[in-house]
């Protein structure tokens, strides 16, 4: 059995109820707030949204009792907008919210019409209104508040009250810090970190790991949220636990570093308050192109703490990238710990907790919620076939050779299939001689054929003489023995390969943007990225009745620090326009694994692009029809942070046909209105490329208005998918973007909703369609961690398809196999290293995903009921969801995560690249 890291309302307790002391935003304040931030910030007539977060974050940090903050007070004043263990003085209060407007005023003040205004007195009349409305702040009082208040959906999904998902992580994160977490003889105690989606809990002071003489930091890390799940009565609390490390030999440069974390220690300022020294303070910071430096972001509470604190003094970025070890162990009573990521550098301290310790941090947090919380029941496997068919991976040693040939066999067979007699042709831009010759030897290797028939070597100067431009070809860096071409040539089961090497030049050297400033970022990059794609142009034929794909070596995001510059995405696009997919290889010494594992891995995306990636043969029974189809849906959604600085949306859909192999997985073309191969789909997908933002609702592409679009899009889909059974797969983390009726709270057994209209029968959309949800963490702790154990102590991992011993139950647990690579001592601890294990901090300890699979449609009794159909059995929720889970295994990989179809119409992702072709004045969102 597995044991998930989930809390519910335990019925036997009743009603959590506590009675903290809150304040409501008045109405008062809201009106002179938004009235100073509009005349200093010269909104003009434009809507004035406040940045609450900043001032939420300053009070939470420096108002001592404070345990949390309403997200939309601002806009009702009747909403409790502070809660507090106790009544926080006005003397505190108002300086805090003072302060916080003064930051508001950037932009100098409007000179009087004689243009004499004096800045100090304009200053001081802006905010004679803020003084008088801060000297009668609304009163605390104490409020019973439910912790547990519910509400049930009418597909029997309970839902907390909104105000819960940020007051109960903060009040449980309080409540756990009260107590030490106790270990191998020794303690740690936590501070309390305020999240946007909950809370989280950080060992303070940190933990101390000596390698290679020099010391790392790193700490316990809790997270707390509140969640929901479909159809459960009652909502859930997920604690996560981890490894939260510090960056204290930071390599980066400082123009850089583009958002960088800093937490906090630092004294309150109110010398007649007690000091509990609860809370680490999250602040961030970022180059700032305009002033040429390293400066806080506009919501960290650091820019206006040494106008709070005038005893202290408080570090600048730049202070911290120097010498961040000596703030991490503080200086005059405050210490600040820079959130280690890797741009930074490498660390000693590996990632990550192993079962063991995780299960004991489990086992403190379920003592810390105790009574009013229990833990949700542990999981039980639905099923022995775990996995489908496929080719054993050990077994005695004589039969390494007959394995080995057998799944060499079953590729050569996948891309015959997929190719459908097409000739391939592909050419391998290399930067090392060593790539190009471990590449060369992979394919054959891979793919059950022997070495291949070098056809021909010819230099540059011979190329030329072809046609082909080769301006600059000779000044590219290469060493003279190095400019010969080669060309490979394989034919065999009817397979015809053609591979062409050639040194990649100017091909992988970094993009130079135009210098241009007075025009927007994306337009310049898209200038840049044609520029590349007339390079490709010039050097690479189109291919003509033949299959295309260029495999190149390209550095990592170290070789490319100027913003902007790494050209994998104008390759991907420059070589689409040529009708070649393309696959990326890095340079040795970008990864960790050796260089014939990198090799095959670029071959094995690339056969995947050609759609040669047919899922095995299921074993779930003969529950599941034997011409079963697999549909899988993904929305690409970028803002104009994204990859090409422009934002899109893109509905991809992606059809499996098992029964046709290989052949059998195409996506839609919307432009066509048909389904095409898989790497059709791919090379389309890119063609829509030139978009001017907000994007035109053509193509799929969903602009930020157009959830109806999205949704005609999917019920057109669904309509012609009703030929043969259907699953349909979708990640309700992803789609609920576009289809908000994915929400768990709007959810129905075997009901479809679009829109504002009623939930319809899932018939009516298919005859034989059934329907699976995946969901993962998705960065926001929607699944609980988990860890599996034998009730006597021992913790470790298994894989499986997990639920409860209900026949009706339609949410499961997926779990894969820990991969070769990740085998540690379940056992291992560090966090308190034991004698024996003084090492154990440096490791990286990976932890299966747990992939909730959701069984939101099938041919239920009922559902076979309402559609007056006696033609057949009813399903059983779990076989569906089995199947789903088998779906993650294939012979090439390591188990997925996600359904196969799911993975193929996701990575069709790295395809949408939207150029912007004119300015863009009206932008998608950046809060996703």
């Amino acid at each position: 059995m597995i044991r998930t890291a989930a809390y519910e309302p335990d019925p036997a307790y009743g009603p959590w109820t506590e009675s903290p002391y809150v304040m409501p935003f008045s109405e008062e304040l809201r009106a002179e707030l938004t009235s100073l931030y509009a005349r200093t910030r010269r909104c003009g007539d434009d809507p004035v949204q406040l940045p609450f977060r900043r001032l939420n974050s300053l009070l939470r940090a420096m108002a001592p009792g404070v345990v949390a903050t309403a997200r939309n007070a601002g806009a009702d004043p009747r909403l409790p907008w502070l809660y507090g263990r106790e009544p926080v003085p006005r003397e505190v209060i108002a300086p805090l919210i003072s302060t916080w407007a003064a930051g508001l005023s950037r932009t100098p003040a409007p000179e009087d019409e004689d243009g004499t205004a004096d800045a100090t007195s304009r200053e001081d009349e802006l905010f004679q209104g803020l003084d008088a409305v801060l000297e009668d702040l609304p009163p605390w009082q104490s409020v019973p508040v439910d912790l547990t208040e519910t509400t049930v959906s009418a597909g029997g999904t309970a839902e907390p009250a909104q105000r819960l998902y940020s007051l109960l992580p903060e009040w449980i994160a309080f409540r756990l810090a009260a107590r030490p977490f106790r270990t191998g003889g020794a303690e740690l105690r936590f501070r309390v970190v305020s999240r946007e989606n909950g809370a989280e809990l950080v060992s303070w002071p940190p933990q101390r790991y000596e390698h290679r003489k020099r010391t790392w930091y790193y700490s316990a890390l809790v997270g707390v949220s509140v969640q929901t799940v479909p159809f459960a009565g009652r909502f859930r609390v997920h604690v996560s636990t981890s490894v939260r490390r510090w960056a204290t030999r930071p390599e980066a440069r400082s123009q850089d570093l583009r958002g960088v974390t800093v937490l906090l220690d630092a004294p309150l300022p109110w010398p007649d308050l007690p000091d509990r020294r609860e809370r680490l303070i999250e602040n961030s910071f970022a180059f700032d192109r305009g002033r040429g430096r390293l400066a806080w972001r506009s919501r960290s509470p650091a820019l206006v703490l040494p106008d709070l604190d005038i005893v202290h003094s408080y570090p600048e970025p730049g202070d911290l990238l120097t010498e961040p070890e000596k703030w991490i162990n503080g200086r005059q009573d405050i210490a600040a710990g820079i959130v280690y990521r890797p741009a930074l550098g490498p660390h000693s301290v590996g990632p990550g907790l192993m079962p063991k310790e995780r299960a004991e941090l489990d086992a403190w947090a379920e003592e810390g919620l105790r009574p009013m919380l229990r833990r949700v029941p542990d999981l039980t496997r639905v099923t022995r076939h775990n996995t489908p068919v496929l080719l054993p991976r050990s077994g005695p040693a004589g039969d390494a050779a007959s394995r080995d040939a057998r799944r060499a066999a079953a590729r050569r067979e996948a891309l015959a299939s997929a190719l459908d007699g097409s000739p391939l042709e592909i050419d391998i831009l290399w930067q090392s001689p060593e790539t190009r010759a471990e590449l060369i030897a992979a394919l054959p290797e891979l793919i059950g054929l022997p070495p291949g028939r070098k056809d021909s070597d010819r230099k540059d100067s011979d190329r030329a003489a072809d046609g082909r431009a080769a301006d600059g070809r000779a000044a590219d860096g290469r060493a003279a023995g190095d400019r010969t071409e080669e060309t490979w040539h394989w034919q065999a089961d009817g397979l015809d390969i053609r591979v062409r090497t050639g040194h990649a030049g100017a091909l992988a050297a970094p993009l130079d943007l135009p210098g241009d400033r007075g025009r927007q970022r994306a337009v310049r990059l898209a200038e840049a990225i044609a520029d590349r794609g007339a390079l490709i142009a010039d050097r690479v034929e189109r291919p003509r009745d033949v299959r295309g794909m260029a495999i190149i070596e390209l550095g990592g995001k170290d070789h490319f620090r100027a913003l902007d510059s790494d050209p994998k995405h104008a390759l991907r696009l420059g070589f689409a326009g040529r009708g070649r997919l393309s696959q990326f290889i890095g340079l040795p010494g970008d990864a960790e694994d050796t260089l014939p594992h990198r090799a095959r891995s670029a071959w094995l995306d690339a056969f995947r692009q050609l759609g040669a990636t047919a899922p095995p043969a299921h074993r779930v029974g003969p529950g599941i029809p034997q011409d079963v189809q697999y549909a899988a849906l993904w929305l690409v959604r970028y803002t104009r942070k994204g990859p090409t600085r422009c934002p899109a949306r893109r509905l991809v859909a992606v059809r499996v046909r098992p029964d046709e192999g290989p052949g059998g997985i195409h996506g839609w073309d919307s432009e066509r209105a048909a389904w095409v191969p898989y790497p059709d789909l791919l090379l389309a997908l890119s063609r829509d490329a030139a978009v001017t933002a907000p994007a035109p609702a053509r193509g799929g592409t969903v602009t930020g208005d157009g959830q109806q679009e999205a949704e005609r899009q999917i019920r057109a889909l669904l309509y012609q998918l009703r030929d043969r059974p259907t699953l349909l797969m979708a990640s309700s983390g992803n789609l609920r973007q576009c289809w908000p009726r994915l929400r768990n709270g709007a959810l129905a057994r075997d009901m479809l909703g679009f829109g504002a209209s009623d939930a319809q029968r899932l018939a009516v959309y298919g005859p034989d369609l059934r329907v699976v949800l995946a969901r993962d963490a998705n960065g926001r702790e929607e699944v609980p961690e988990w860890y599996a154990h034998d009730g006597v102590g021992r913790a470790g991992f298994a894989k499986g398809v997990w639920g409860t011993s209900d026949p009706e139950n339609r949410v499961f647990a997926s779990t894969a196999d820990v991969p070769h690579t990740a085998t540690l001592p379940k056992g291992l601890m560090k966090l308190v290293p034991t004698a024996a294990g003084r090492t154990a901090p440096g490791k990286s300890a990976w932890n299966p995903v747990h992939l909730e699979l959701t069984v939101l449609g099938c041919l239920s009794e009922k559902a076979l009921a309402d559609a007056g159909r006696t033609d057949r059995p009813a399903d059983r929720p779990a076989e569906w969801a089995t199947l789903a889970h088998q779906l993650r295994f294939h012979d090439d990989y390591p188990p997925l995560a996600r359904p196969l179809p799911l993975h193929l119409a996701r990575m069709a992702n790295e395809y949408v690249l939207p150029l912007a072709t004119a300015p863009l004045k009206a932008q998608v969102p950046d809060d996703e």
